[in-house]
């Protein structure tokens, strides 16, 4: 009798020890996977403040179900087109709730990052802040960053950056920008799209890299003349993250359009002198000032763009994506 309750015990310890072992091992990987996952709510942020180039993709459905099919798409962030499509928000928020329910991201995100090309033309400061109201009722949607289009001026840039900004946030105020001036009632929906509290989005909706705890992405395209003639003043402006040559309206603006009957040109060599002159000045201004260039590439020339500085791609296919993500050893499922 004496045995057999000492041989039980023995077994009992023995499943006991196992079953240690293995909710060790599991919280292990739990432990190890959640290390590996994503440390920001913006993924395009995420990648470039590691210095990894990022590659984006067109919305073509703007639906719901638009959104859930682009959920797990191969790209690291959605551009969502209003400045050559319709200024429809209730569409763009049923968007946002698509990606959400066809999420998360291989990588874990709940959303891939999207960003909103603006109808708001950066003529001046005036037309800006004359628009400023699409600025913020897009911010409330839940979006992760914004485009300004056409941005001609230093002014107009500023303005932007502080449509963007809630007024608490103070990096670079009085240094080259005033208080920001997006105001309180949208931050309940866009709180509810990041699945963050309320008083967490008001932390992290601001501008990176300028707040470096910043989830929100601005860019300007410098894509016409008057935009290129002040390019190196507006692109000292604090709290954009990236900048592009627009080379398709910059191609018009230059008067050689006829590159314009096909993207595919604009991102083949060898372009025009006036426009490799054009995107050399752009492309000088960002480094100077420590932004993201975004340019075209194809698998023939992505491994030279990336060479070259190039760190947001435009006109990618995945193939093009999948061979740049390979090139600088992208640690970060897609």
């Amino acid at each position: 009798m004496e045995k057999n309750f000492f041989c039980l015990f023995r077994k009992v310890i023995r499943l006991g020890l196992r079953a240690l072992m293995l909710a060790w091992v599991t919280f292990s990987v739990f432990e190890s996977s959640m290390a590996q996952g994503p440390k920001r709510i913006n993924k395009a942020i995420e990648l470039l403040s590691k210095g990894q180039p990022i590659y984006y993709v067109h919305v073509v459905d703007r639906s719901y179900e638009g959104g859930r099919k682009m959920a797990q798409t191969w790209a690291d962030y959605i551009t969502y087109d209003m400045e050559h499509n319709p200024l429809d928000i209730p569409r763009l928020a049923r968007f946002m709730e698509g990606l959400i329910d066809g999420g998360p991201t291989k990588s874990g995100h709940r959303t891939p990052a999207v960003v909103v090309t603006l109808p708001i033309d950066g003529f001046d400061e005036a037309v800006v802040w004359a628009n400023s109201w699409i600025i913020k009722q897009v911010l409330a949607t839940g979006v992760h960053g914004l485009l300004l289009c056409h941005a001609q001026t230093p002014g107009a840039i500023q303005a932007f950056v502080e449509a963007s900004r809630y007024p608490m946030h103070q990096q670079g105020v009085g240094e080259g920008l005033r208080v920001g001036q997006r105001g309180n009632g949208g931050q309940g929906p866009a709180a509810g799209v990041w699945g963050i509290s309320v008083e967490k989005y008001l932390q992290k909706a601001d501008v990176w890299p300028l707040n470096s705890d910043g989830e929100i992405l601005l860019g300007v395209k410098i894509e016409d003349k008057v935009a290129l003639s002040n390019t190196r003043s507006s692109l000292r402006v604090p709290g954009v993250g990236f900048a592009e040559w627009g080379p398709g309206d910059m191609s018009f603006s230059l008067g050689v359009w006829g590159l314009g009957k096909s993207n595919a040109n604009l991102f083949r060599a060898p372009l025009p002198s006036e426009m490799q002159s054009a995107r050399g000045r752009v492309l000088a201004a960002c480094k100077e000032n420590n932004l993201a260039f975004l340019n075209g590439a194809t698998l023939e020339n992505i491994s030279e763009m990336i060479r070259e500085g190039v760190m947001i791609v435009a006109g990618a296919s995945e193939s093009v994506a999948n061979k740049g993500r390979q090139l600088t050893n992208r640690q970060m499922a897609w």
